[in-house]
């Protein structure tokens, strides 16, 4: 598979961005978080998704440039409407309000609603972490048509209703464990459709709810659906995050009585917590980096090379990534130039734009 420099990448996605209308500062914004999510071996998250921001932001679905309001400040509470601009944008703009007051006041509940798809989770609480703080994060994701099936059901009713958290260290966020509550996240469906491979097993459901590992019927025309993650333990963290994420933080669920207009809308409630306001942040991160030692020192199982910590496996494809470049394959980036041909960007422009 051809790779791209993560550079390359950043920018031809900040350019079709600003062809669609997208300030350079929002347009900057969003195409490094893309970017950076495939570094971190989360292709599901990263530029494959552009053509589906490009295709949202011309039908007026997403709005570029939005200013977030809040509509309520309650202290520890901080309650901001995202309008439907993009979601990496406008959640920093959140979360900055939220790092300075959890700073004041030692914890601030940050409630995100409405806002465009918000990309990867582990981002936001990166983004806590470097300014010294943990956090955690509920997300949903509304106005669309559910993909997940509950435990014991055989439809969908809710989406991949990611969750997040991480404690800030001295070299970073230790551990960060970002996940959607499906078994696989819904882009990933999308990847293998678009790589021609199948699905893991377990992962998938026909629209019969019999198991399957093609995921082109879901990806296509959105029959059938994912499973929740560990049974029923998964699928009853998906539902907290749509209760939390959803009804607390967005005053929406995924409920049938609200619109769904095949849009990807997220209400997103992250937690930051100071460190200083439980004890001494030095001593806190040594005994979570103790502690992770103690897990690495398991002696491997049959078959398995070395115990990982959560975050580990993005932190090491990060690395490797950035060094031999980024792995896209010729349908993303074909859709990809699609998005930008849409926009009005000539073939010699996307030439030269989209190059490893």
């Amino acid at each position: 598979m051809q790779r791209y420099r993560a550079e390359n990448l950043t920018a031809a996605t900040a350019r079709i961005l600003e062809a669609a209308g997208s300030s350079v500062e929002e347009a900057r914004v969003v195409a490094e978080h893309l970017v950076d999510a495939n570094l971190a071996g989360h292709d599901s998250h990263g530029v494959g998704m552009l053509p589906a921001y490009i295709e949202h932001l011309r039908s007026g679905l997403f709005v570029a440039n939005q200013t977030p309001e809040v509509v309520n400040d309650a202290g520890a509470v901080i309650v901001v409407d995202a309008r439907h601009g993009l979601g990496q944008h406008m959640v920093l703009k959140a979360l900055d309000l939220g790092i300075a007051r959890a700073k004041e006041v030692g914890a601030c509940v940050v409630a995100v609603r409405e806002s465009a798809h918000v990309g990867r989770i582990g981002a936001y609480a990166e983004y806590c972490a470097a300014a010294g703080l943990a956090s955690t994060h509920f997300v949903n994701v509304v106005d669309h048509t559910p993909i997940v099936a509950p435990f014991g059901g055989s439809d969908g009713r809710f989406i991949t209703n990611p969750f997040c958290a991480a404690l800030p260290g001295p070299n970073g966020p230790t551990p960060l464990l970002d996940m959607a509550t499906s078994t696989i996240a819904f882009g990933k469906a999308r990847v293998a459709r678009n790589k021609g491979v199948p699905v893991p097993e377990g992962t998938l459901l026909d629209e019969a709810g019999r198991p399957t590992n093609d995921p082109t019927a879901l990806v296509d025309e959105k029959r059938g659906a994912l499973t929740a993650f560990g049974l029923h333990k998964g699928s009853g963290l998906a539902i907290l995050c749509e209760v939390f994420a959803g009804a607390l933080a967005g005053e929406r669920t995924i409920q049938p009585e609200n619109p769904r207009r095949g849009s990807i809308v997220n209400n997103l409630l992250s937690i930051l917590m100071d460190p200083k306001a439980f004890g001494d942040p030095l001593t806190i991160a040594k005994e979570a980096a103790a502690f992770g030692a103690y897990v690495k020192a398991s002696p491997p199982a049959p078959g398995v090379d070395e115990v990982l910590l959560p975050g580990e496996p993005e932190a090491r494809s990060r690395a490797e990534r950035q060094a031999s470049g980024v792995p896209v394959d010729p349908m993303t980036i074909e859709q990809i130039k699609e998005a930008g041909r849409s926009v009005g960007l000539s073939e010699a422009e996307l030439g030269m734009l989209v190059r490893s």
